[in-house]
Order: structure tokens, then sequence, then C-alpha cells
């Protein structure tokens, strides 16, 4: 299988001396085409901070990370913004919708910013929009939404186009049950067509979609499971 994400040696420290905050420490993931890994650990584990570096948002302090092989620190600023709009999808736990756009520009904003007409972009934002079950709310302000809804608007907009790689960070936190389950069918099913999927949790059912689960403790990985019979024998139930 392709590898999408390979993170190799990774460590992220914060400030320097007696002050330092080993966020992660030695860790190595890789990610192929067609998977979707959980991440799993304890608040302050290095979960966010690992899905940040994997989608370059930030830099490890040593270690490398790779998209489709290309090493995000060799990267200029603008070549990393470029390939962060092209290659990667991420779903933030605060949603980081503009409020003064509406859904659709929301969506379609990372293909204009890449080149592509106001038209062309909103013809993928409303598919996007469709795939995650709102294309009635294409024309509506995030203010005029629930939490809910403005989740998967934020969705849409880390599906938008081909990416390659979709990072998760809680993405069902906003979310009541049987929405949250549509989404992650959602992440499932984009993976399966083909795209890497990275999804940060503290709920084992929500784990259960994924192929592999690997824990995090202190900044280091801990352990792994997976295939997906094993992560069936840790929830004591089959998946999905």
């Amino acid at each position: 299988m392709t590898a999408v994400l390979e993170i190799e040696n990774l460590s992220r420290v914060h400030s320097a001396g007696a002050t330092a905050v080993h966020a992660l420490r030695d860790v190595s993931l890789t990610v192929a085409a067609g998977e979707l890994v959980a991440v799993m650990g304890p608040s302050a584990s290095g979960k966010s901070t690992l899905l940040t570096c994997a989608g370059g948002l930030d830099m490890p302090t040593s270690g490398t990370v790779r998209v489709e092989g290309t090493c995000l620190g060799d990267l200029s600023r603008k070549g990393l913004a470029a390939l962060r709009r092209r290659a990667v999808g991420y779903v933030f736990q605060d949603f980081n919708l503009i409020p003064a756009l509406t859904a659709a520009e929301n969506v379609a904003l990372p293909r204009e910013l890449d080149g592509d007409s106001a038209r062309a972009a909103r013809v993928l934002a409303l598919a996007a929009l469709e795939e995650v079950g709102i294309p009635e709310l294409a024309d509506r302000f995030p203010d005029d939404m629930s939490g809910g809804q403005q989740q998967r608007v934020a969705i849409a907009r880390a599906l938008i186009g081909d990416r390659r790689l979709v990072l998760s960070d809680e993405p069902t936190g906003a979310l009541d049950s049987e929405t949250g389950e549509q989404v992650l069918r959602l992440l499932r099913q984009r993976c399966d067509a083909g795209a890497a999927g990275v999804l940060v949790t503290h709920e084992a059912r929500h784990a259960a979609w994924a192929d592999r689960v690997v824990f995090l403790r202190d900044g280091r990985m801990i352990d792994e499971t997976g295939p997906s019979g094993s992560i069936e024998t840790l929830l004591g139930e089959p998946v999905r």
C-alpha cells in the first residue's frame, strides 16, 4: 500500500530549559492510502500536536514528516501552504469557519486560494456540502447554524477536491450521537475511496471505525492495535 503520511522519530518541545514541555517524544507513524488510523490517549498526551505537525501547521523540534513523499521541513512557507490546500484536509475542534462567508464560500475558499475560479470552486463546494448532507445550508452564514451544522461545513471544507490526507481532531464533539456516526461513516468512506485519514478521539466506539488505533501517553506512542479485528476485541462487540 502507498504511504501518504510518514512520520519518523518526531519530537516537539515547547519552550526551553526548566519550562520545556515535551509534547511529543520520538513518535513514528505511517498511514497508507485507504487507511484510517485513530489516535487515543489522555489529555495532554500529544494527540493534537501530532495532528498539527502532520498537517504542517506546526514544525517538529526534530524528526521528519512526509506527505506523499514530500518532506514538510524542506518546503518554504509558501510551498507548505500550497501543499496544505491541495493535499491536506483538516477538521478543527473549534470549526475555524469565517463568519463573514457563507457555508459554500467557506468550503470553496481553499480551492479559490489555489487558483480555481469562484464558479468552479462553488461547484466543488456544493458537491462537498451534498456529501455531508447539508446542501440546503450553502448560502447560510455560520452564525445562523447550529454547532453540528457548522461542524459539517468544516468537514465539507476538509473534504473538498481530491484531498489525499484528512486529519480530524475530535470531529464529532459538537454533534449528537446519530450525526456523529454519520460523520464517521463519511470519513470511513473517504478513506475507503483512497485517502489516508488520522482521527483523534477519546471514545473507543469512534475509534472502532479505524483500521488501527495508536495510543499516546506523555508524548510517547505506547501501544497500537489493529487490524480491525483487534479493535472489535477492544470494544467487545462487532464494528459497524
